[in-house]
């Protein structure tokens, strides 16, 4: 059985979104800076994509008694990516820290910044113990 010419198309797009999805798309390379954190990009990843085709009948018939006519065949097909960094994983010394790009008001700021102001204190109050023994 041929193929039909739609199938072609759908499978020639496909291969081609194929090539452009990749696991360092969503989960970028590491960048590793000169103090020795590592930073991870991580981003959202869309993908459209659209088919379609039809053939055409002649405009006059002619009567050969053959049913496995080829008729001509128009079709198209396109696909769209859209990439939107979301936030990066910072992995400095022993801490990790998910720092988010799309913080709009100062609450998240603030919320995000707690746990390190914490971990800034407890450090502070350990030294201080250590310096009075």
């Amino acid at each position: 059985m041929e193929n039909h010419p739609i199938d072609n198309l759908m499978k020639t797009t496909m291969e081609n979104i194929r090539d452009m999805v990749d696991v360092n798309t969503i989960v970028g390379d590491t960048i590793e800076t000169k103090d020795g954190s590592v930073i991870l990009p991580i981003s959202t990843v869309s993908f459209g994509f659209a088919s379609g085709g039809s053939e055409f009948l002649p405009t006059c018939k002619k009567n050969s008694g053959d049913d496995t006519t080829n008729f001509p065949f128009g079709g198209g097909s396109g696909a769209g990516v859209s990439i939107k960094p979301v936030a990066f994983l910072v992995l400095r010394d022993d801490c990790l820290r998910l720092l988010s790009v799309d913080q709009d008001n100062t609450y998240d700021k603030i919320v995000d910044t707690v746990p390190q102001v914490i971990d800034m204190m407890k450090d502070l109050l350990n030294n201080k113990k250590c310096q009075e023994k």
